[in-house]
C-alpha cells in the first residue's frame, strides 16, 4: 500500500522561482517514490480571505487534511531531524500501513495551537522562522531526498 503524501498548506504559490522549483522537486519525488510505496504527492493550498489569522486557518488547513491521515506540523517548535531519520520516518509509516500523510504549512503567523496539539509529529527545518513558501520547497527537496535514500541513490551524501 502507497503513502499518499498531501502539503496541506496556507495562501497560494505563484509562478516564480519558488513554484518552479517545488514543481520539480515533487515530479522527482512521484517518480523516485512510486516504486518505494511512496505518493503520489499532492499540493492543498487554503486561504482566509478574511485576514483571521491562525484561528481562521486552523478550520481550513484541517478541512485539507485527508481523513485519518498520519499529521506532520511543520513548526519551528518541532523536531530538528537528520534527512535520514526524515526518511525512515517516512517509511515507517508506510510500513504501518498509513495510506496518508499531510504535512501542515500555517501562514505568516504559524500554526494554531489547537491543530498542533493533533499533530502526530512536529517537525522544525531550524531554529530560525522560515518565509512558508520556502518551507514548502525545502520539504518538496527533503521528500525527493528521502525518496533517494530509501532507493539507494546517490543523491545524498551523508
Amino acid at each position: 500500500m502507497a503513502l499518499g503524501v498531501h502539503i496541506c498548506a496556507v495562501g497560494r504559490l505563484r509562478s516564480g522561482p519558488e513554484r518552479d522549483l517545488l514543481d520539480d522537486y515533487l515530479k522527482r519525488f512521484d517518480r523516485t517514490g512510486r516504486a518505494l510505496g511512496l505518493g503520489p504527492v499532492s499540493v492543498r493550498e487554503v486561504e482566509d480571505k478574511k485576514g483571521g489569522g491562525m484561528s481562521a486557518e486552523a478550520p481550513l488547513l484541517e478541512g485539507a487534511i485527508p481523513k485519518g491521515a498520519v499529521i506532520c506540523a511543520l513548526d519551528e517548535r518541532g523536531k530538528l531531524m537528520s534527512s535520514p531519520d526524515f526518511a525512515a520516518m517516512l517509511a515507517e509509516w508506510r510500513d504501518m500501513g498509513r495510506a496518508n500523510v499531510a504535512f501542515v504549512i500555517g501562514g505568516a503567523d504559524g500554526i494554531d495551537p489547537s491543530l498542533r496539539a493533533k499533530a502526530d509529529a512536529k517537525l522544525s527545518f531550524g531554529k530560525m522562522v522560515w518565509p512558508h513558501m520556502l518551507v514548502r520547497v525545502m520539504l518538496g527537496e527533503q521528500l525527493y531526498r528521502a525518496s533517494s535514500i530509501l532507493s539507494g541513490a546517490p543523491y545524498h551524501r551523508v
